[in-house]
């Protein structure tokens, strides 16, 4: 796949972005230009697209070189002057432009649904403006950027080596139980040295979240959130009916799951550093060894699945924009960092030779796969979609693959075993969306919580979604903290109740391959391939499923995945 930058229409080609002064004359043209014809305004709105799309790119490359190496000062320099000195000035401009945009009667001409949702984002965006939260925004990038740095670097050292933890994790599945015991241990205790830290974190994230909640007219930071993320297609009530029916339907089905691994480890109760490891007493698969081969055997997997998704990633491959391996200093987590101009977008994760691996790997790849697939959208607004349909591209992508992971998995048991565990996890991770989900309610309609107040909470929350199966005795401090570990508290609050929506839609998507799978596949594209022109409801209609996580479609996918799950028994 040959891509090249397209020619730009408005920005020098050759534009070097050091300051706001390198991209202030440009938001003053578009602001003075007289917009007197529907053709004008047609254009205006093309360059208006364009420059937010450059600027977008400058920063996710700021953001992605800052992640590979947390301990690279220059690079960490670069993120944190766009953030404290280019995004503050840019954000008065934006809303600047998104007034002129608002109060031009052209605006009524464009009648395209696509036009009618980017101009409903607009009209929220002036709304929640408020030019004093812009310097409280950029403390919580910072505060985000400090977390990010705290984590990277908590390393154990373990058999003559320095481990992350993602490097480490791959013990915790190992069948000796005193190889288990051990490295939980070293973590433990590697982790237990920044709790403090982090919790300090957490306090400021939590009252400059409410001071711009209050500055922009909200009563908490919630609600502010809701409306900044352009939640039209649900409320907050729906999130908490979602939470419920996780707590009936799903719960019940992990704890059998858990009960029947307890059984045939012959324990009474787990000890967290068994909750990984494998029933059978087998040795933790290794589907690959480096991030070449994790590349080179998901370009051949695509390639079964759809060509298409393989000229993505061989294409991501040639120009260097994948960084898979997890190395010391490396943010944790793993992205798909999608890049408005270029249309190429930038995958990041922390890949240890693991079977989790495999899974972020086609995950990331289905992301990258909706960017390919919106990448020639006229308008940068409608090639940032809306989350719930982002992650119904990575979900589905997760399942639509299994029918091939022999490519990682040649013997026939760690196929059905890697395939079991997965859909396993699945069930386990929507009790664990229900929890963060719920934590994340709590703790902004309830700015004022102490410490103290936030763990009481988030032991009665994880009790609530939890099998209680698991002992904690002399790892109190692991169970009262575990909440540290999921990155979107601390950098995109409430981005994850998400992922369970999407997750249901991809268990559709893939309920819908399980019957034709060519079909499902040409459906998912067609909806992928929208972007936001459409609402969220519309999207997944078009990829062939419904947008619906009621109790009752819950406990049907439910079903479907026990059913599976079965066969492989």
């Amino acid at each position: 796949m040959n891509i090249t930058r397209k020619k730009r229409i408005f920005l020098s080609e050759d534009l070097k972005i050091n300051s706001y002064d390198d991209v202030k004359g440009y938001f003053d043209q578009l602001l003075a230009e007289p917009v007197n014809t529907l053709a004008d305004f047609k254009t205006w709105l093309l360059k208006s697209s364009e420059l937010e799309a450059v600027l977008e790119e400058d920063m996710a490359w700021r953001y992605i070189r800052m992640t590979i190496d947390t301990s690279n000062k220059d690079a960490s320099a670069a993120y944190e002057k766009f953030v404290n000195e280019i995004n503050p000035p840019v954000s008065e401009a934006s809303n600047l432009l998104n007034k002129k945009l608002s109060d031009s009667p052209f605006k009524n001409s464009l009648t395209d649904e696509a036009d009618k949702i980017y101009l409903k984002k607009v009209e929220s965006a002036i709304e929640i403006f408020r030019e004093e939260n812009i310097e409280l925004a950029s403390k919580t990038q910072n505060l985000a950027q400090e977390y990010s740095g705290v984590i990277g670097a908590q390393l154990i050292h373990y058999k003559g080596q320095d481990l992350t933890a993602p490097q480490a994790s791959k013990f915790l599945r190992d069948p000796d139980r005193e190889v288990r015991k051990e490295v939980y241990d070293l973590l433990f205790e590697r982790k237990n040295q920044d709790n403090e830290i982090l919790e300090g974190i957490f306090d400021q994230l939590i009252q400059l979240r409410h001071q711009m909640a209050l500055n922009a007219g909200f009563k908490n930071f919630r609600d502010y959130k809701f409306k900044e993320m352009n939640r039209f297609d649900y409320t907050v009530q729906d999130c908490l009916d979602f939470h419920t029916a996780i707590e009936k339907h799903i719960v019940p089905i992990y704890k059998k799951i858990q009960e029947e691994k307890l059984k045939k480890l012959g324990f009474e109760k787990f000890k967290p550093y068994d909750l990984s490891a494998d029933p059978d007493g087998k040795a933790p698969l290794k589907p690959f060894e480096t991030g070449n081969e994790l590349t080179d055997k998901t370009i051949t997997l695509f390639k079964k699945l759809d060509p298409y998704f393989a000229d993505c990633i061989a294409t991501m491959k040639e120009m260097g924009h994948l960084d898979l391996e997890s190395k010391k200093g490396k943010a944790p987590g793993g992205y798909n960092y999608p890049l408005y101009e270029i249309g190429i977008p930038f995958i990041f994760m922390n890949a240890a030779g693991t079977d989790r691996d495999v899974i972020t790997m086609v995950h990331e790849g289905g992301h990258a796969i909706h960017s390919f697939l919106t990448k020639d959208l006229a308008l940068t607004a409608y090639k940032s979609f809306p989350s719930e349909v982002a992650e119904l591209a990575s979900m589905s992508m997760e399942l639509l693959s299994m029918n091939y992971w022999d490519i990682f998995y040649p013997a026939a048991d760690d196929l059905k075993r890697a395939r079991k565990e997965h859909l396993e996890s699945i069930l386990m991770v929507l009790p664990w969306i229900a929890t963060i989900d719920s934590f994340q309610h709590w703790l902004y309609e309830n700015p004022a919580h102490t410490r103290e107040d936030r763990k009481t909470k988030w032991l009665e929350i994880s009790k609530r979604f939890g099998t209680g199966l698991t002992d904690w005795t002399g790892y109190e401090s692991a169970r009262d903290y575990s909440w540290h570990k999921q990155l979107h508290l601390f950098e995109v609050p409430f981005y994850y109740v998400e992922y369970g929506f999407a997750q249901l839609g991809a268990l559709s998507v893939w309920k819908n391959a399980l019957q034709e799978e060519k079909q499902a596949i040409e459906n998912y594209k067609k909806g992928l391939a929208l972007g936001y022109t459409k609402d969220i409801k519309s999207i997944y209609k078009a990829a062939g499923v419904s947008f619906d996580f009621s109790a009752g479609n819950i406990n049907a996918l439910a079903e479907v995945t026990l059913t599976y799950l079965e066969k492989l028994n």
